[in-house]
């Protein structure tokens, strides 16, 4: 299913996102040539958006474990399919990515949910760098 208007895919939300529980689909807009920021925004309410980023430019060292019950709400029938995008906060003086509850998409079955990681060392506001 895409949005005519936007021409994307949309993303079924298997749980909502926590704070937001009318918002249950999203597109994926793209906000730099590089693909390093998307704005994930709700097809009901457009102003409704969060910045998010692939984690891996910003901490290649960044490997969540995804239990297998996200990976039977999201349909995943192939692990290696999931798309990992962390929530940025774009603050004056930082930028940091919440790399304890990020957004994981099925990219078959378009179905997403953020997910609160069990691994206490993840930070909620990791500073990022780009280093490259």
């Amino acid at each position: 299913m895409t949005d005519s208007a936007l021409e994307m895919p949309i993303i079924d939300m298997a749980t909502p996102m926590p704070g937001f529980p009318a918002h249950r689909q999203f597109v994926l807009v793209r906000l730099n040539d590089e693909g390093l920021l998307y704005a994930f925004t709700s097809v009901d309410n457009p102003k409704l958006r969060f910045l998010v980023a692939p984690p891996e430019p910003f901490f290649p060292d960044y490997a969540p474990e995804i239990e297998n019950e996200v990976l039977a709400a999201l349909n995943t029938k192939d692990p290696d399919r999931l798309l990992v995008m962390v929530v940025i906060t774009a603050g004056v003086n930082e930028t940091t990515a919440n790399l304890l509850a990020p957004i994981i998409v099925d990219q078959d079955s378009r179905r997403a949910m953020q997910v609160v990681l069990s691994d206490s060392r993840l930070q909620v506001r990791a500073i990022m760098r780009r280093e490259f």
